[in-house]
């Protein structure tokens, strides 16, 4: 086992003991209807752990607002690199996704996954 392997094993677990569980939303367009106008789109949702947080005074900016929240999330848990397109529903309530983070393991391999939200 690598380190990079080592490193998502171990995210993985500490985020399921301490996190708290929500439900990511991948979400995927399809084809554009000509008679109603429309872009279908198709959902796939996957329930994992989560660290939730506060967005603090330093991570204010032009895009993240002061009253967003951050989610910490295992890479391992999800099988495709998170989007801006996506959505995390926490306690039933639906979240954009801002802005993501990417924490790697000091080379290509993300570890971690930070999503700033706004509901």
């Amino acid at each position: 086992m690598g380190l990079a392997a080592a490193l998502r094993g171990v995210a993985k677990k500490a985020i399921a003991k301490f996190g708290d569980e929500v439900t990511y939303r991948a979400i995927s367009t399809g084809a554009y209807n000509t008679t109603t106008g429309v872009i279908a789109e198709s959902n796939t949702d996957t329930t994992l752990s989560a660290l939730l947080e506060e967005v603090n005074a330093r991570e204010v900016n032009e895009l993240v607002q002061a009253d967003d929240r951050k989610a910490t999330i295992p890479a391992a848990s999800l099988s495709s690199v998170p989007s801006t397109s996506d959505r995390v529903l926490i306690g039933g309530v639906n979240h954009q996704i801002i802005r993501i983070e990417t924490i790697t393991d000091g080379g290509t391999t993300a570890v971690t996954y930070e999503l700033f939200l706004r509901t």
